[in-house]
């Protein structure tokens, strides 16, 4: 009678032990199933993460290898000099003589206008300050002038602008640069694209 009793639970310990591998076999299906589901999507995220990473990379390599911006000759510069001063008297509406305003007067030649070679325009330059980042060419061209105390070249002018943080938008910078500079009366061009300032202060000049 004892042994029937024993017998008895140990059948019943063995159906118990056998439900619960049984749980335990499904649930351990049900997480590799779902192990599965996660590996394929890491490597889905993987794939993805590694084009983004290429599409970063081509693009840093781009504005780290950008070369610096086309760099017009002083024959180029003047002639869009005297192709913009020929459109502007175009565009003004005829006056009478007594309102015409006054013609510049010719400025004598700067005694070390001479160049032997035109100033690069350089593709290393690092942005120092942000003293420009809010003012106008002409403001921070008058600034670098009497800062340089002598004439400059158009191309060191946009060299320093840069540096001061003076943020560009055309295809043409140096060219803006003599543009504006040539339309505004406190600077006068003393070479081919090179600019000075009018009047210099008396410190300065003396």
């Amino acid at each position: 009678m004892a042994d029937d009793n024993l017998l008895a639970t140990l059948e019943q310990s063995l159906r118990s032990t056998r439900m619960t591998r049984n749980r335990l076999a499904a649930r351990l299906a049900d997480l590799e199933l779902e192990a599965e589901k996660l590996r394929t999507e890491i490597g889905e995220m993987d794939a993805i993460a590694s084009q983004t990473q290429a599409a970063m990379y081509r693009i840093l390599s781009s504005v780290l290898t950008r070369s610096a911006p086309a760099q017009p000759s002083d024959s180029e510069i003047e002639f869009a000099l005297r192709h913009d001063e020929a459109m502007a008297a175009q565009s003004q509406p005829h006056q009478q003589p007594q309102q015409q305003p006054m013609a510049r007067a010719p400025q004598p030649a700067y005694p070390t206008a001479t160049r032997q070679t035109l100033p690069p325009i350089r593709s290393d330059i690092e942005v120092t300050s942000d003293r420009f980042n809010d003012r106008t060419i002409p403001q921070a061209t008058a600034l670098i002038l009497r800062e340089s105390g002598a004439p400059l070249h158009v191309n060191e002018i946009y060299n320093r602008l840069l540096e001061g943080g003076f943020n560009f938008t055309g295809h043409h910078p140096t060219i803006s640069i003599a543009v504006s500079l040539n339309r505004n009366r406190r600077f006068r061009k003393v070479a081919p694209g090179t600019f000075d300032l009018t009047i210099r202060d008396a410190a300065q000049a003396s």
